[in-house]
């Protein structure tokens, strides 16, 4: 199965070929002219430095003391350009929710309209082949005054859900990067195909029963109430806990591959994007157990 991200691949490194030698230049300094003394028959005394060097001991210890290049030279993605991407994104995303929450008047159709523009950002960076950091910013700031709407909404009238929302998002997450890094879970090509189909009928369903709230029953088909809202909510939450494991994956695949650092972006856009569908899931679910 490919991943949503693009495929990372191992860049190698070119070796300039064009290094001028002491041996290739005249007396006179200029590569190729005659030696001093008019002869251009003459043969140029060798340059001591061009003699090979004796490989000791210590020539040994100095070559294996020199630094190696590290990422940051190479321009490739570490761990510390995900966190750093990350903590970018998601700190976009509190700065909207809490102006959406403080500033911003709550009612839904605001949210719904932010809700609707940061997909649509979402949705353009998805389709493009290299990640757009303006576009991932866009994303995180719509989609955080959409949450922050929202959450006020549901604080209104379930006072302290979106604090237990938040602390059961962490605890997803917290949990399910334990378990990735035991290998507890191991992400497998069996276990990719078997997660994408359960969330493919559970994003299906969900818009069945949309459909169906908008043009039938306030309830829709249920899915979103009771005791089988309660099954659906906890559904949600165990594929995005589903979906944080292939962002781990894709994370550590994207370091030990060697791809360049600005596919920390997109590593950041996925978290995010996983994180979100969580503290939605989690949120819907206290407030049908707080009922």
């Amino acid at each position: 199965m490919r991943s949503s991200n693009p495929v990372f691949s191992r860049r190698g490194f070119t070796r300039g070929s064009d290094y001028a030698g002491f041996g290739s230049q005249g007396a006179q300094g200029v590569p190729g002219g005659a030696p001093q003394g008019g002869n251009p028959y003459a043969q140029a005394p060798r340059n001591p430095y061009d003699q090979p060097q004796p490989l000791t001991a210590d020539r040994m210890e100095e070559m294996y003391a020199a630094p190696a290049a590290g990422p940051a030279q190479t321009g490739r993605m570490t761990i510390d350009d995900v966190v750093a991407r990350t903590g970018l994104t998601l700190g976009t995303v509190v700065v909207g929710a809490v102006l959406g929450w403080v500033v911003l008047p709550d009612n839904y159709g605001l949210a719904v309209g932010s809700a609707l523009i940061a997909f649509v950002l979402a949705m353009v960076q998805a389709f493009k082949s290299r990640p757009v950091p303006a576009l991932i910013i866009g994303y995180a700031a719509f989609e955080g005054v959409f949450l922050g709407v929202l959450s006020r909404i549901y604080n209104e009238a379930w006072q302290g859900a979106p604090v237990q929302a938040v602390l059961g998002t962490m605890a997803v997450f917290a949990g399910m990067l334990i378990a990735y890094r035991a290998r507890i879970i191991r992400v497998t090509a069996r276990y990719q195909r078997i997660g994408l189909a359960v969330a493919i009928g559970f994003v299906l369903a969900m818009v069945v029963n949309l459909i169906f709230a908008a043009f039938g029953s306030a309830d829709g088909l249920g899915l979103r109430t009771g005791t089988l809202g309660i099954v659906f909510c906890l559904l949600g939450i165990a594929l995005g806990a589903f979906f944080l494991s292939l962002d781990f994956k894709q994370i550590e695949d994207g370091i030990r591959g060697g791809a360049p650092r600005q596919e920390s972006w997109l590593a950041a856009f996925g978290l995010t994007l996983s994180l979100v569908w969580i503290y939605l899931e989690l949120l819907r679910l206290v407030a049908i157990l707080r009922d």
